[in-house]
């Protein structure tokens, strides 16, 4: 049986919960704590609307929280937000060494792409890549 926290597809995410754990997730890699006002600051938005979105986090079990209290991604939220995160890669990667599209360009793209891609499709452009990359 599949993890529904890893996989996108079953779990519903939607882009604005994945920029949530994904900004956590990133946060939580340069600081030992990570707070609603560290969240808020990044993705430019107030307090309020951050606090609503981590309580729909924890209702699914991926974040923990304590109002409050520093920010805590539980073991789905980790897996869930790493996922995120290769999606994106991949497709920067995608865009820059196979496309040759700018970075800015290729950053901005995948990022908006990196919600709907599935694993099945990563995979792919991940083998696809790979392979362009062995034919230079």
């Amino acid at each position: 049986m599949k993890d529904p926290a890893t996989d996108n597809e079953i779990l519903r995410l939607s882009a604005s919960q994945e920029d949530y754990l994904r900004e956590i997730y990133l946060l939580q890699q340069l600081a030992e704590e990570v707070r609603v006002t560290d969240v808020a600051s990044q993705l430019g938005i107030s307090k309020p609307s951050v606090n609503r979105a981590l309580h729909s986090l924890q209702e699914l079990g991926l974040i923990i929280h304590q109002h409050y209290g520093r920010i805590v991604l539980t073991e789905k939220g980790y897996d869930a937000a790493e996922s995120i995160l290769e999606n994106y890669k991949v497709l920067y990667r995608f865009f820059t060494d196979i496309l040759g599209v700018d970075a800015e360009t290729a950053s901005t793209q995948a990022h908006l792409m990196e919600h709907s891609l599935t694993k099945g499709t990563r995979k792919k452009l991940k083998k696809h890549i790979k392979a362009c990359k062995g034919k230079k």
